[in-house]
């Protein structure tokens, strides 16, 4: 009799007990769930959260607006402009004559004899005041080339002449320098250091036209 009381009496509480797992619609549970679906739920077209994409598309307005300013080097002086030819980079005078090679062979021969010397100079060279181009304009290659007494000590210091003329191709003050003067590397016969704001180039070639 007793035992069936208390089965009554559970069966009843069991009967008054809200079902498990299920929130009432008012409570704020329910509706701090009904927020975070919203959140995770994709948007239309996009398939980012609701909450991801509007932060992702004012990330991209900002992007977008901000102005296109170039890059200022760290001490605040505008970058050099590479289209710019080589003259306005150096602060040099560049100047040239005609010349022929008979009347400056003993200043060539003199200046080919120091290439060893030279090559140093050129690579140590940095600034100049003064560049002095000397057009040997019956050595060019039009005319034969060099004549024999500056062709044969060329060819006695063929290696260091080669390793000087490599030298003023890496110099980019006297590259520019003879570029400007449309005077080929290859041509250059020997440089003289008259004093150390100043260089005489030889060259067995034509100014240009």
């Amino acid at each position: 009799m007793l035992a069936g009381r208390l089965q009554a009496r559970q069966h009843h509480r069991k009967r008054n007990l809200p079902p498990t797992g299920l929130v009432s619609p008012f409570s704020p549970r329910h509706k701090f769930n009904q927020e975070r679906a919203m959140a995770s739920a994709p948007c239309p077209g996009t398939g980012f959260p609701a909450l991801v994409f509007p932060a992702l598309v004012v990330a991209m307005l900002l992007v977008v607006a901000a102005p296109a300013f170039p890059a200022q080097p760290a001490d605040g002086k505008p970058p050099l402009d590479s289209t710019k030819p080589g003259a306005t980079i150096v602060d040099s005078d560049v100047r040239q004559e005609e010349a022929l090679s008979k009347t400056e062979a003993g200043k060539v021969i003199t200046a080919i004899d120091r290439t060893r010397d030279n090559i140093g100079t050129v690579r140590k060279t940095t600034k100049l005041d003064t560049v002095d181009i000397v057009f040997l304009t019956d050595a060019a290659r039009s005319e034969g080339g060099p004549p024999p007494a500056i062709e044969n000590k060329v060819k006695q210091h063929q290696e260091d002449v080669a390793e000087l003329r490599q030298e003023i191709e890496a110099n980019a003050l006297l590259f520019n320098a003879i570029d400007s003067r449309r005077v080929q590397a290859e041509d250059v016969l020997a440089v003289e250091f008259d004093n150390p704001g100043k260089v005489v180039i030889y060259a067995a070639a034509k100014p240009p036209k």
